[in-house]
């Protein structure tokens, strides 16, 4: 595990102003990774409603403090300005921080920030080189632009959780918000490109991007073979639409993951299971006599493989080259020597107690990421950042 005072005290983005107006999931995922990336962040909440929806999603980690971790796996490098944007007094004051920001970001509903005045349309002239980025459950056009966007409902409208789950079994989504964290994704790579095109022309823009639009990018290959042959995927539980055998098998103690990805690596697996008379067999030959025939062959794999042990069918398909894992619980995760490498766990003191927290996974060789804010209570930065006119920091 990697300690904060280990990394250097600069980013990629240092200099750049944020501007964060978002709330929940998928805004602060984009805000985060900016600040993680070097970029100052200064994020608003409503005091009224005790800030950020997600402090109070579960259990404080620390007594007397907002901070859930819910909250805080998506808001350290921000600082915290408790400030009501209803107020003629707090909307003066986002039009002067817009003012010296390089990126705004909010995730209202489509024109919830018009009556305020803080809209792209109102702000654009006064601050013309403002990236401006828009997040919303369905987007700022079309008939369902009014409805609200959660994670849940993107993934079914999307389509994500008619696909996901066992094929005779209840649409299921994935088990974290993922539709909020690739929106996230989305919306930073919006913001990254637009400060470029700023940076070359003088020009801000608006980005603009929705939850449902981006689970709707998500579907990738199902989506695409959808659209050009007419046939609706079926879910398929943890198998492969394309790839036979490939999923989570049982063990006689527990699940293993195998992704055989060809028929020299199908040749060395039945090897292991003493089977290699089903190689040769012409319904499982080749993938695509063995997508024919899936049903046969798993009435075939399924009972071989449960007689054996998880970590000896992991050391035999490593051994024989075949693409092969575990299924591993988060205590297991994290006990691993590959996330203690790849420093997927850093620590940072929150409220006067050391907390846990994701790492980035981004690497660089030059301006590598930083870990300078841990997530803070709610307005915790409010004197510091209202007692100047120029509140942002270059770092």
């Amino acid at each position: 595990m990697m300690a904060v005072s280990d990394l250097l005290p600069h980013g990629a983005l240092k200099g750049v102003k944020v501007l964060d107006l978002s709330r929940i999931l998928a805004g602060p995922t984009a805000t985060q990774l900016l600040g993680d990336l070097g970029a100052d962040v200064i994020k608003v909440e409503n005091p009224a409603s005790g800030g950020d929806d997600t402090r109070q999603w579960g259990k404080s980690v620390a007594e007397g403090a907002d901070l859930t971790p819910y909250f805080m796996s998506a808001n350290r490098n921000k600082r915290s300005l408790a400030l009501d944007i209803s107020t003629p007094e707090g909307q003066a004051i986002i039009r002067r921080l817009a003012a010296q920001a390089d990126v705004l970001i909010e995730n209202f509903k489509p024109g919830g920030l018009a009556k305020y005045g803080l809209d792209y349309a109102s702000l654009r002239e006064s601050c013309p080189r403002l990236v401006y980025a828009s997040i919303s459950g369905y987007g700022q056009t079309g008939p369902n632009r009014e409805k609200p966007g959660y994670d849940l409902m993107a993934q079914g409208f999307g389509g994500m959780m008619s696909l996901t789950g066992e094929p005779d079994g209840a649409p299921m989504k994935v088990g974290v918000g993922i539709a909020d964290v690739m929106c996230g994704m989305y919306a930073t790579v919006g913001i990254l490109s637009a400060l470029r095109h700023r940076d070359l022309s003088g020009e801000g823009q608006q980005v603009e991007v929705a939850l449902v639009d981006a689970q709707i990018a998500w579907l990738i290959n199902e989506g695409v073979s959808y659209l050009n042959t007419g046939q609706t995927p079926i879910r398929r539980g943890n198998e492969h639409p394309s790839i036979v055998p490939y999923g989570t098998y049982e063990t006689a103690d527990g699940h293993v993951i195998l992704a055989v990805g060809n028929d020299s690596q199908f040749r060395r697996f039945m090897a292991f299971l003493a089977l290699e008379g089903l190689a040769e067999d012409p319904r499982f030959a080749t993938n695509p006599a063995r997508l024919e025939n899936r049903g046969a062959l798993s009435d075939i794999l399924i009972p071989a493989l449960r007689r054996h042990k998880t970590q000896a069918v992991i050391d035999a398909m490593e051994a024989a080259k075949v693409p092969v894992g575990p299924v591993q619980t988060l205590d297991q995760l994290f006990e691993t020597e590959q996330v203690s490498a790849r420093e997927m766990v850093i620590e940072m003191q929150a409220s006067g107690k050391n907390v846990r927290l994701l790492g980035n996974p981004l690497k660089f060789s030059r301006t590598p990421v930083t870990y300078r804010q841990s997530p803070p209570i709610c307005g915790a930065n409010s004197g510091e950042i209202l007692a100047t006119e120029h509140p942002f920091k270059d770092h």
